[in-house]
């Protein structure tokens, strides 16, 4: 397996032509929706198949950028063989059927490993998509990527996929064969604070009552000073999810915005009636931890890696034998804010040498629960998936 990557801002026309398998893009929005984009994407990689997403922010190496593209191509060895399927993603009400298209595509073809995922973060059920995808899929095949972001507006993101750019669509990767190996980690770094608080009443992610009371009213009063700038300030206090006896799920929940008029909170993914809530903070050192242990969890998970053999070119760029995909939470780049990088730099400390580093910051992460089996989608957490080929 080899694996390099090339940056760029915006022309795909300044890369040769280069033959690869797999080629995951990540960028802006201005420059998944510049003219030509996906053409020029074809051209540079004729032989790949090409998929990827905006983002809040890209991930390059040890590095985070804003404004940029980043081009991570893949060359399998023989034993692995890649597919990509897609599903429209309308309005959220098509997330639960569009995840079972994407799983019913997959498994037509026998011996799935493994799965990337990228969607819509906007108009888009991502528990439902999830769900959906996971109820159709083989028991323990792990699943990992993100929804795609907009540099924090929350208006309109783009994915990539085998028919080009789309406002309204969800891509599948699958990974074929024996060799090909993803070993995945997701861990959150936060705090939480203030009382365990009951759902009374939710909606699929319209958080309505906690305790009898309007959600938005609860949330306001434990905010103060901060609730003047909401739904902003949401992101900096998000949910922990909790079960009957207060115990931890390992979910935490991310307020994506208001609804004044039925005092409910808009959460970026769903929440059941039962379950428990509390507020949760959070520090740079803390969230820098966070990612270190689930950039060590993905490494314990995965397995031996083949030799890199470069080709001039390849040496060139940033080369390695093995990728590491990271989805991190917008939310937790707002609270490191200059220091983001350092979150990075701690999942490059626990990858090694030979491993490069791709990924974007996102709306929603999908990752593996705390059983590492089980795929949901989380919210403010560092999500890493180690791809490798024994």
């Amino acid at each position: 397996m080899r694996v390099w990557q090339s940056a760029f801002a915006p022309p795909v026309a300044e890369l040769s032509p280069q033959s690869a398998d797999l080629v995951l893009v990540f960028g802006s929005v201005d420059i998944f929706d510049s003219p030509g984009f996906a053409t020029r994407l074809t051209a540079a990689y004729p032989d790949a198949i090409t998929v990827g997403c905006s983002t809040a922010g890209e991930i390059a190496g040890d590095s985070v950028l804003d404004g940029s593209c980043i081009a991570t191509a893949i060359r399998f060895g023989k034993g692995t063989a890649v597919t990509a399927t897609e599903a429209g993603i309308a309005s959220a009400d098509d997330s639960q059927r569009a995840g079972e298209a994407l799983a019913e595509a997959l498994t037509a073809r026998p011996g799935l490993s493994g799965v990337l995922l990228f969607a819509r973060g906007v108009g888009v059920n991502g528990s439902a998509l999830i769900d959906g995808l996971s109820s159709r899929l083989p028991s323990g095949v792990p699943v990992s990527g993100g929804l795609a972001g907009d540099g924090g507006a929350f208006v309109r993101t783009l994915v990539l996929g085998p028919s080009g750019v789309s406002d309204g669509r969800a891509v599948a990767v699958g990974l074929y064969g024996d060799a090909v190996h993803l070993g995945l980690g997701s861990v959150g770094g936060w705090e939480p604070f203030g009382p365990a608080r009951k759902v009374t009443k939710a909606v699929d992610n319209l958080l309505l009552q906690l305790d009898g009371e309007p959600a938005l009213n609860v949330y306001k009063r434990y905010l103060g000073d901060y609730a003047r700038d909401l739904p902003a300030s949401g992101l900096l206090f998000p949910f922990e999810l909790l079960n009957g006896n207060h115990d931890s799920v390992g979910l935490i929940r991310t307020i994506l915005g208001i609804d004044e008029a039925a005092g409910g909170l808009i959460l970026a993914g769903t929440v059941e009636e039962g379950f428990y809530l509390r507020l949760m903070h959070a520090s740079t050192d803390g969230l820098v931890d966070g990612a270190e242990q689930a950039g060590a969890i993905a490494a314990a998970a995965s397995a031996g890696a083949m030799t890199v053999d470069a080709t001039a070119e390849m040496a060139a760029n940033m080369a390695g034998d093995r990728l590491a995909l990271l989805t991190s939470c917008v939310g937790r780049k707002l609270v490191m804010g200059d220091r983001v990088e350092e979150e990075v730099q701690a999942v490059a400390d626990r990858m090694g040498p030979g491993a490069v580093l791709a990924g974007f910051y996102s709306y929603g992460e999908i990752g593996p629960m705390r059983d590492l089996v089980d795929c949901r989608l989380h919210n403010q957490t560092m999500t890493v998936a180690l791809l490798t080929e024994r």
